[in-house]
């Protein structure tokens, strides 16, 4: 059995990076958590954290953090399963990972009547849709949404339906940058507009169309759906937008490429095992998705 503290103190110094601010975290000295972790890499008897800035987790480190992150999320669902039987009033809360486009478009609109519903507390995990598969697999969320199709082991995925992008631009923009055509050279030197460094959805658009990668043109990285729009929408960059925010912004936004629309697919990620609350969410999300989502 793994001792409750040396598991705690291991847990707090993974997710917060220093044993500083672990030791803050917990109310102890900064030397009482290293000994704690000591006593626990002792057990397993090999390394856990090799200790220098920043602290790298070892293999072994890497599953105990994982195991222990999956107990965390099991209790916390437990004990608002049995909260709901003596204090049926409560708020339950949930943690989701989901991308910037699905939060800012269609999620929250077509979850709030639910949430009311069931009285629940949503904590969000913003992530790109390629990544927040992974929130799931670390134990940091109760499901997710992903453009990744295969389920975990113990997890099934769930079609929920497919987000459709197009390569918009502002006509100033394009009298700019593509007055005749748009050609290889002409996307080489015009400014693009893309959400961060893990979104690539433009680049494979560019590479598979005109050979470019990302790098060998010149590009904005704004974190935001609204701002991001705004960008396009004040003729400052070019960029993949979702078609329903397109029917929001303004007629005069321009498509850039309409024989190649970016469809990106997207699933719902929850354990097989869940609470009846995750699985009346995960049913009325499946439903109300399909009002927005092509499916």
């Amino acid at each position: 059995m793994f001792d409750n503290k040396q598991c705690e103190a291991f847990l707090a110094v993974a997710e917060y990076g220093s044993f500083e601010q672990a030791a803050r975290a917990l109310c102890l000295t900064a030397s009482a958590i290293s000994l704690r972790v000591q006593a626990l890499e002792k057990k397993f008897g090999q390394v856990l954290i090799v200790r220098g800035k920043p602290l790298i987790l070892t293999t072994t480190g890497q599953a105990l953090l994982i195991h222990l992150q999956h107990l965390r999320l099991q209790e916390q669902n437990l004990l608002q399963t049995l909260s709901l039987h003596s204090a049926p009033h409560s708020f339950i809360a949930v943690t989701l990972g989901v991308n910037a486009d699905s939060l800012a478009i269609w999620l929250l609109p077509y979850l709030h009547s639910f949430l009311k519903k069931e009285k629940i507390l949503l904590s969000i995990k913003l992530d790109d849709q390629t990544e927040t598969h992974e929130l799931l697999f670390s134990g940091v969320v109760n499901a997710c949404i992903s453009v990744e199709a295969k389920a975990m082991k113990g997890c099934e995925s769930l079609y929920l339906g497919e987000m459709t992008y197009r390569m918009m631009a502002h006509p100033d923009f394009i009298a700019q940058y593509f007055p005749k055509e748009m050609h290889r050279e002409a996307f080489r030197i015009a400014p693009a507009v893309i959400f961060n460094q893990k979104d690539h959805l433009h680049d494979t658009v560019l590479t598979r169309h005109f050979g470019l990668i990302q790098g060998s043109y010149p590009c904005h990285f704004i974190p935001s759906s609204h701002d991001f729009a705004q960008m396009i929408h004040m003729g400052l960059a070019y960029g993949l937008l979702p078609e329903w925010q397109i029917q929001q912004l303004s007629s005069d936004l321009v498509d850039l490429m309409p024989e190649y629309p970016v469809k990106v697919p997207l699933y719902w990620h929850c354990w097989k095992q869940q609470p009846d609350y995750l699985h009346r969410m995960t049913q009325h999300l499946l439903t109300m998705s399909k009002a927005i989502l092509n499916s």
